[in-house]
């Protein structure tokens, strides 16, 4: 038999019912709205204010939730703490009531970040991922310095990049945790490939960053081969009327296919064949503006002794990205297409597409014309930016609609000076760009005031394949 718990008894304090009767009241009006008769601006006005009030409601359960256990009302029914009590009476994961029970005992010494989550300004996730950092015994001492700096990242950023100016905080705040974890990671790396039944196999692993940074940028373009191959034989068979749900694979089969071609190839490849180099991006004066960054392409913070490791190679290579804030632009390429030094300018410059609701990686975007190429706009970085395939045919089919991006711009606005762009002649090995600065690009880590600065001329690196 299995032991039922009946909902707790309300509290007979007169606050406490009141005013969750009046949330009911709210709640039972809400769902008794029909979204389907609400304009699209009001219905995308809810779809941000009923997350901002969810945030405001969290942060009243999860202070309540520390009240509820620090006054011990759990215990007289012979419960083990609060979170047992709660899982069980609320039927929820323990997990879940541990996380609420842990933030809301931090939030006590988080004032910003209580403040923020209470006026709804940020969410849960940002909340627990700013208690992770000022419960971290290697970073606890810091935070309280640097909890207003990321308040204000959580809410002007979106999430991802939240995320990453959380990890190059952390980094800073803890300058031997990057080499510490790089050690771990590369102690703990293993690939296991176990024979099941039928002579099946079974793969598991733990990759280290840069493995997966390769063995991921590799899996991903090969897949993407295997897509337009099973694309082509979709149309071929079914013509215009052809869907993704016509392939003849799943994505996670073509993946398996593309992980066996890897092997197939490396097993055929010649003897002196042309193994991928890494890249290290070296950015000159970005530290002025946005405080040290090292990372790798697809956005992993990474430690400096990792790429010390790449700098070992012969084979790598160095690129040098010259910030030199806004100046007017004095090389103009007539070119069709993005290629090139201009090219990689864009990509160091937007490391995304451009259109404010897409994270697609810049090495899967296209090189797109702010000022559109058959309407006399010209092939520079100051009208360059980058765009997914989607986006960049959605902004042709919908061109009074797309928003601003945050990469190029049109030549001819003076209220944002242009840029100029140069490239060297060291053999393809040094490029030498100087990149137009956006204070306000969205993917920029913010400057760490009380971080020991990176020694000029160069902060750290990103690193990627080429």
């Amino acid at each position: 038999m299995f032991a039922r718990y009946p909902p707790a008894r309300p509290e007979t304090t007169p606050d406490a019912p009141g005013a969750l009767r009046a949330l009911a009241a709210a709640v039972d009006e809400v769902l008794a709205a029909d979204p389907a008769g609400w304009s699209d601006d009001s219905l995308a006005a809810t779809m941000v204010e009923m997350r901002r009030q969810q945030a405001r409601l969290a942060a009243a359960m999860v202070e309540a939730t520390a009240a509820f256990d620090a006054r011990r009302a759990w215990a007289d029914d012979g419960s083990r703490g609060a979170a047992d009590w709660i899982a069980a009476r609320a039927r929820l994961p323990r997990r879940e009531v541990r996380a609420d029970l842990r933030l809301g005992r931090r939030l006590r010494a988080m004032p910003a970040t209580r403040a923020a989550l209470r006026a709804g300004q940020i969410g849960p996730a940002h909340a627990h991922r700013l208690a992770g950092l000022a419960g971290n015994p290697r970073t606890a001492a810091a935070f309280a310095e640097g909890e207003a700096l990321l308040v204000r990242s959580a809410t002007a950023m979106r999430h991802d990049d939240f995320e990453r100016t959380c990890d190059h905080w952390r980094a800073a705040a803890d300058p031997d945790g990057p080499e510490r974890r790089l050690a771990r990671d590369h102690e703990l790396r293993r690939v296991d490939l176990a024979t099941g039944l039928d002579g099946v196999g079974h793969l598991d692993g733990y990759l280290t960053a840069t493995g997966n940074a390769v063995l991921g940028g590799a899996l991903e373009r090969l897949e993407a081969d295997l897509f337009r191959a099973d694309w082509a034989e979709a149309r071929a068979r079914l013509g215009d009327t052809a869907t993704l749900a016509d392939l003849r694979r799943t994505p996670a089969q073509r993946r398996h296919d593309a992980l066996v071609e890897m092997a197939e190839r490396a097993m055929t490849a010649p003897a002196g064949g042309r193994r991928p180099r890494p890249l290290i991006t070296v950015m000159v004066g970005y530290e002025t503006f946005a405080g040290r960054v090292c990372e790798l392409a697809n956005g992993t913070v990474v430690a400096p002794g990792m790429l010390a490791d790449l700098l070992g190679r012969d084979d790598t290579l160095i690129e040098r990205v010259v910030f030199a804030g806004p100046n007017r632009i004095t090389d103009i390429s007539h070119a069709r297409t993005f290629h090139g030094a201009l090219r990689r300018a864009l990509d160091v410059r937007d490391r995304r597409c451009g259109h404010p609701t897409c994270d697609m990686p810049a090495h899967r975007c296209e090189g797109d014309h702010v000022m559109a190429w058959s309407q006399g706009g010209l092939t520079t970085q100051e009208n360059g930016q980058l765009r997914c395939g989607f986006h960049n045919r959605w902004r042709y089919r919908h061109p009074d609609a797309d928003p601003p991006s945050s990469g190029g711009r049109p030549p001819d606005d003076e209220a944002h000076p242009s840029s100029r762009i140069e490239t060297g002649g060291e053999r393809d090995v040094i490029r030498r760009l100087t990149v137009d600065l956006d204070a306000e690009a969205r993917w920029r880590p913010i400057a760490v005031p009380w971080a020991a600065p990176v020694a000029s001329p160069a902060c750290c690196p990103s690193g990627t394949w080429s």
